[in-house]
């Protein structure tokens, strides 16, 4: 596994801490079984390395998959999850984390988009004035066009059941309304209306993210 080693480095750096001293520890293959929650509590609480180590397995391919996304390097990705792991050993126990999941999809993102900006940055100090400006809006637009990308997932997910499905399967899956219809049940008024409207609807929702950001 990519991450191995690192697992090995986190899981030391852990018992060296003396993270389990006093603790009650559960049989290993029983924090597999355990709600993200429930990890985060008694990694945080109880410094239980063990739950640690699970929450990595556990999301440890979903952070190299967000950071290979945004950085579009293998090696890059590597190192930015990393860096996010050890940054949670302190994250962790520093803040209240109710939902883990889309909360580490956030700080992964984050911390990818304060990668590219590092890296436009630091083109600006290596090159000539005329290049330096060609440099800064190719990256600027590649992270203009993430969180374009981003805003429409979530927009599409604001849709309502019908609209929701009928623009997937027609954006996404490239079907069209004969198969849309086949596939949902709906009849071929339903699927254009839930086309027409829900095209109409994400472009409310994004020019509200778009106010909202400006």
């Amino acid at each position: 596994m990519y991450y191995g080693d690192f697992l090995t480095s986190i899981c030391l750096f852990l018992l060296e801490l003396k993270l389990n001293k006093g603790s009650r520890l559960l049989p290993q293959g029983d924090y597999k079984k355990l709600a993200d929650e429930e990890l985060v509590f008694r990694y945080a609480q109880r410094g239980e390395q063990a739950a640690f180590t699970a929450l990595f397995e556990r999301y440890g391919h979903l952070v190299y998959g967000i950071c290979l996304k945004y950085l579009k390097d293998p090696e890059a990705a590597k190192d930015a999850m990393q860096q996010i792991f050890i940054k949670l050993l302190e994250d962790l126990r520093r803040f209240k984390v109710e939902a883990f999941k889309p909360w580490l999809y956030q700080v992964s993102k984050n911390y990818c988009f304060m990668q590219l900006r590092k890296t436009v940055h630091e083109i600006n100090t290596d090159v000539e004035h005329g290049e330096n400006m060609e440099f800064e809006d190719e990256w600027h637009h590649k992270i203009e066009q993430e969180q374009l990308l981003d805003n429409l997932e979530a927009c599409v997910e604001e849709l309502n059941d019908e609209q929701r499905t009928c623009i997937k399967l027609f954006y996404m899956q490239k079907m069209s309304y004969v198969d849309i219809t086949a596939q949902t049940g709906y009849t071929m008024m339903q699927v254009k209306s839930a086309i027409q409207n829900g095209k109409r609807n994400l472009k409310i929702k994004l020019e509200a993210k778009r106010n909202v950001n400006t």
